[in-house]
């Protein structure tokens, strides 16, 4: 059984994430998680941005973060399918990270995201030292922690009170207020890269989907082809008066 023993000790030299695996070697569960990881980060990017006018966050997806030194390494991690941390850069000595070190930075994820693969047991595993509910509420300590099950169309979210945490009520929209990033985090129902299917998304805090850069594009181009017919309604309304007009001895011109 892992102890406290396994734990980063004072004044030992630590590893940082350029020495650390970035992998454990598995395999991604199955072909929607990784499109999953993109919709919610593409469609949360523009809030990020605002909320972090000097870019200093990071977004990791399916990506490891270290708590604890074991042997082989990638022991000590969890691999959350999609975390975002505030309030630090998302370059570390001008690369990219390869995995987020607790010991080095200190500052957990605000939340972390789990896909289920399996029946949810191993996401909901309280038991000591190796359950990974155990892990994020105990050590990993995001604030808000969930657990997407896209079989069963549904996510619970948790939320860290008195260090345990505590499964967040939903609001009258059926979603899950995120209340430091003014977001909401629900199920949406719908077509995403070709897949229909029960995907995890961001609402703002009014109820509106926040959308990707692909449906803002498809938006914009809705809406120029709108205001394109409405012109061109108006121009066939008016060339009708004109003709009426014209009909009746009356020079529209004048």
């Amino acid at each position: 059984m892992t102890s406290f023993a396994d734990l980063p000790q004072a004044g030992a030299v630590l590893p940082d994430h350029t020495q650390l695996p970035e992998s454990d070697g598995t395999f991604v569960k199955n072909f929607q998680e990784h499109p999953q990881s993109i919709l919610l980060t593409d469609s949360i990017k523009p809030v990020l941005d605002q909320l972090h006018p000097d870019g200093q966050y990071c977004i990791g997806q399916d990506s490891g973060i270290y708590w604890r030194m074991t042997e082989p390494p990638e022991r000590g991690a969890e691999a959350p399918d999609w975390f975002y941390v505030p309030n630090v850069p998302p370059l570390l000595n001008g690369q990219a990270r390869r995995s987020y070190v607790l010991w080095q930075e200190h500052i957990p994820p605000l939340i972390a995201l789990e896909f289920v693969s399996g029946n949810g047991s191993e996401e909901r595993d309280k038991t000591p030292w190796t359950g990974k509910f155990w892990i994020y509420e105990q050590v990993i300590r995001p604030a808000f922690y969930g657990i997407y099950e896209v079989t069963k169309s549904r996510v619970e979210v948790y939320c860290l009170v008195a260090n345990q945490y505590q499964l967040l009520p939903v609001n009258e929209r059926g979603h899950y207020s995120i209340f430091p990033l003014s977001a909401e985090l629900g199920i949406w129902q719908g077509e995403y890269q070709s897949m229909n299917l029960p995907w995890l998304r961001w609402w703002d805090a009014e109820g509106n989907l926040l959308l990707t850069g692909e449906e803002r594009v498809i938006l914009a181009e809705q809406q120029i082809q709108a205001e394109r017919q409405r012109a061109e309604q108006e121009r066939q309304r008016a060339e009708q008066l004109a003709a009426q007009l014209r009909a009746l001895g009356v020079n529209p011109d004048l």
